[in-house]
């Protein structure tokens, strides 16, 4: 099989092909191809040659499963399955096809069938078109219902050849009329050669005219068009048409009507392009109407005043060889539509103009634009002027308003000060130094700032400062921070200058040397003034200042004595000096403090300022004897030393005129008589001692009668009751509580076991006594007749009976205690003086559900627990 395969390669590409195909698509068992065969077919338009199947005209014994090779298509397109049809070719011709088995199997291994489709020209029709049309298929004219004629066919013109070219002719050209046209296929075989004629009538399209347009601006008189006639706009027309309003303007009212009123459209749409259209009926269904349309355009005049013009950016004259630059347009209070405007505009720089016009859009009130640099090549100021705004996209119809639309761009010079004169005067180390600039120079008026080196004995570098230039002459200052060192050989150098209006920046190189002096050292002064009377000069004394000989002081007065800027001259020995506040600066008791401010060496004229070296000293008075009255108080207030007026750290009481024992805060007072004087703690002055009388007032307290505590509760007893076993020398008050207790009323029930407080109050005094204190029993009882136990109870909650309760047990048998049981003999209550009454549950023994006991009867245990009475059993119902 290689070896076969190998020769097939070398022999027959295509064989190569088919044996690959061949070998996919066949079993192993291949068959031989049949015979050559061939086929007439005179009758192309007949149904059956739809589907023709080739494999059923081969001659011979053809065995199934070969591949059919359309010998017509190029080899990729060729193989097919062997069913054709024959309608879709469509040129009268000869087709071969070729049938292919493995070549392994036999050694004819194809057959060819030949096919001869002999011509066919179609069934003719008549058809008709237009004489505006200028290119009409004439195979348009067959019967569209058949097949369609062969395509290897000649056309002929029977009348004329004029405009015939292959299939096609030009209607336009022929003009209106009757045509005939041969179609003709020459014989094929034993297949006679066809033709067939066509009839084409060509019809004429009416005519419409030519549209004139009508362009005005809104500006104009349009009243004098308010009985435009339309027809007056056209040229060549058919008579007989209508116009169509096709703005929806209105103006049209009738097929007759050819008059419209620009004012009237005017006012009611405004600006804008209008048409109408005249239109003529064609007389025939082949020619569609005609129709032109005369287009009127009114245009609004634009209003551009108000406008403003921005074009950025000024610069300095070291740019201009790399500067760009645009312009920004913008409309004033008129509406500007947006789109694409031709706008002019001049550049005058005093000397010279120079116009230019740009193209560009207007976005939403907005042109911007691009300015050639090659108009701005020199220092100066140039004027821009918008001249004319023109949109691209208007007839011209009207001319707009500019107003006046201008801007300035500058071009600014560099400041230059290279031979500027410097003047600095010396300076006392600690203060700023102040700089002149003047002379040579082109600085005009205005804000500039400098950058500067500090050399020599002070080194800063890259300083800035702002200053003002004022008919050519500036100042500014070093500030002191940068000049600490003292010295002769300070250079300050300005390296470079900006224009802050202008923002243009050179580089200088301009220096100046100065002085920085030295200061007096003050920073070991120190200040002592001592406390003073009021009416007494204040002696101050200055130490520390070092080895000045005549010195100038400046200082201030603050607090209760207000002074400001004061200089004193003085001589100074060694190190030391004094000078004296007179005591008409003293006016005002108080604290007062000196601000020491600065100390002026007289020797080389600097001083050291704002020393902020302060003392503070006292400006006393001898303070009035206090002033007082006398006290009242209870003894059981237990009032003390810190009760009495006048009261304060300033203040020391005693207990005699002359005892020099000071009683503290919190010595009890009794009925006496107390000395009061004020002391000035800060300068020891004292006042005279004021007497004071205290008097001390005390109530007894009441007493309770032998067993005045105890009661029966089934007497209901009260605080009367308790009142009544009590005595008192005033009034009686009982209260729950020692202190900050309620005040009971007459009418209170006793509670058992609870303390009440008693008080004797004097109305004469307002003072309460020390309290009684009571400790109330209830269950003084005696058991009467009444007493008895219930024999039953229904808890159902109406609020009648709903509890199992012994009567005033709790005062007879006040230790009482109290069993129930279910007929199991299963606890379920256990009750005392503290829990006197049984709901029906199973408080005490859980037993059903959620603890309820049922209807039913229980068994009780009543322990007296007094004077030895027996426990008793006993009964009771529950019945819900």
């Amino acid at each position: 099989m290689i070896v076969k395969l190998l020769f097939y390669i070398k022999n027959n590409f295509l064989n190569l092909l088919l044996f690959c195909l061949l070998f996919l698509f066949s079993d192993a068992y291949s068959q031989c191809a049949g015979d050559d065969a061939s086929l007439t077919i005179c009758d192309i338009q007949n149904p059956v040659y739809k589907n023709i199947n080739l494999y059923n005209l081969l001659g011979g014994t053809p065995s199934p499963g070969g591949v059919w090779i359309d010998n017509s298509k190029p080899l990729e397109t060729a193989i097919f399955n062997g069913i054709l049809n024959a309608q879709t070719i469509r040129n009268s011709g000869i087709y071969t096809y070729t049938y292919v088995q493995d070549p392994s199997t036999c050694s004819d291994n194809e057959a060819t069938i030949t096919l001869k489709i002999g011509p066919y020209t179609g069934v003719p029709s008549n058809v008709s078109t237009c004489d505006d049309v200028e290119s009409f298929n004439l195979f348009l004219a067959f019967d569209g219902t058949q097949l369609s004629p062969l395509q290897n066919g000649v056309w002929t013109a029977v009348t004329t050849p004029l405009t015939l070219s292959g299939n096609t002719i030009n209607p336009k050209l022929l003009g209106e009329g009757n045509y005939s046209y041969t179609y003709s296929i020459p014989a094929l075989d034993t297949c006679p050669a066809q033709s067939a004629t066509i009839s084409v009538s060509i019809f004429r399209k009416p005519v419409a005219g030519t549209a004139s347009n009508l362009l005005l601006c809104s500006n104009a008189n349009l009243a004098s068009y308010s009985n435009l006639n339309l027809n007056n706009l056209l040229s060549g027309e058919d008579a007989g048409g209508s116009w169509l309003d096709g703005s929806g303007t209105g103006q049209i009212t009738s097929s007759a009507d050819n008059k419209i009123d620009l004012a009237a459209i005017y006012n009611s749409f405004g600006a804008g392009t209008y048409s109408f259209v005249y239109s003529v009926t064609s007389a025939n269904p082949i020619c569609s109407n005609s129709q032109s349309t005369v287009k009127i355009t009114i245009e609004d005049p634009l209003n551009f005043t108000g406008s403003t013009l921005v074009v950025n950016n000024d610069i300095c004259e070291n740019e201009i060889a790399t500067a760009t630059y645009s312009a920004t347009l913008t409309k004033g209070p008129q509406a500007i539509p947006n789109g694409n405007y031709d706008v002019s505009y001049s550049i005058n720089n005093g000397t010279t103009t120079k116009n230019i016009t740009v193209n560009g859009n207007f976005s939403n009130g907005v042109f911007v634009f691009s300015v050639d640099p090659v108009n701005l090549q020199a220092v100066g100021n140039y004027t821009f002027t918008i001249t004319n705004i023109v949109n691209t996209a208007a007839k011209g119809a009207c001319t707009n308003t500019l107003g006046t639309i201008s801007d300035i761009l500058y071009i600014n010079p560099l400041p230059k000060i290279n031979n500027a004169s410097l003047t600095i005067n010396p300076v006392c180390k600690g203060f700023d130094a102040q700089v002149q600039i003047s002379g040579n120079t082109n600085l005009t008026n205005g804000n500039y700032r400098i950058t500067y080196n500090l050399s020599g004995d002070n080194t800063a570098t890259n300083q800035q400062a702002t200053f003002t230039v004022t008919n050519g002459v500036g100042n500014f200052i070093v500030p002191a921070n940068l000049i600490p060192n003292v010295g002769v050989n300070n250079a300050l150098t300005i390296t470079n200058i900006v224009n802050l209006s202008t923002a243009c920046t050179n580089s200088v190189a301009l220096a100046k040397l100065f002085t920085v002096k030295a200061l007096p050292d003050a920073s070991a002064v120190n200040l002592n003034i001592n406390a003073v009377c009021l009416g007494q000069n204040a002696a101050v004394q200055l130490t520390g200042l070092g080895s000045m000989t005549n010195i100038t002081v400046n200082f201030g007065l603050s607090g209760a004595n207000v002074l400001a800027n004061q200089n004193v001259t003085l001589t100074v020995s060694s190190g030391n000096a004094s000078f004296t506040i007179p005591n008409t600066m003293l006016t005002n008791i108080g604290n007062t403090t000196l601000t020491l401010n600065s100390v002026l060496d007289n020797g080389n004229g600097c001083a050291a300022v704002s020393l902020n070296k302060t003392k503070s000293f006292d400006v006393n008075t001898i303070p009035a004897n206090p002033t007082a009255a006398s006290f009242v108080f209870c003894k059981n207030d237990a009032k003390t030393i810190a009760n009495l007026t006048p009261s304060g750290s300033q203040y020391q009481w005693f207990d005699s005129v002359s005892s020099t024992t000071v009683l503290s805060t919190s010595t009890v007072l009794v009925t006496r008589i107390y000395y009061v004087k004020e002391v000035n703690s800060a300068t020891g002055c004292e006042s005279g001692r004021t007497p004071i009388s205290v008097t001390i007032n005390e109530t007894d307290a009441p007493v309770l009668a032998t067993d005045g505590q105890k009661f029966c509760g089934l007497d209901n007893p009260t605080i009367q009751s308790l009142s009544d076993k009590t005595t008192a020398d005033d009034t009686l008050v009982w209260y729950d509580a020692a202190t900050n207790g309620n005040l009971l009323a007459a009418s209170t029930l006793l509670v058992d076991g609870k303390k009440y407080y008693a008080f004797n109050y004097s109305t004469s005094t307002t003072c309460y006594s020390d309290p009684l204190e009571v400790t109330v029993e209830l269950a003084n009882c005696e058991v009467t007749p009444d007493f008895f136990v219930p024999d039953g109870f229904s808890p159902n909650g109406d609020g009648k009976n709903d509890v199992f309760r012994i009567p005033d047990i709790q005062f007879i048998y006040p230790d009482f205690s109290l069993e129930i049981f279910n007929r199991y003999g299963n606890i379920l209550f256990r009750g005392n003086k503290n829990k006197l009454e049984w709901d029906g549950r199973n408080s005490d023994y859980k037993v059903g559900i959620d603890g309820i006991a049922p209807n039913g009867v229980y068994f009780y245990v009543l322990h007296f627990n007094k004077g030895n009475k027996k426990p008793i059993q006993g009964t009771l119902y529950l019945n819900r």
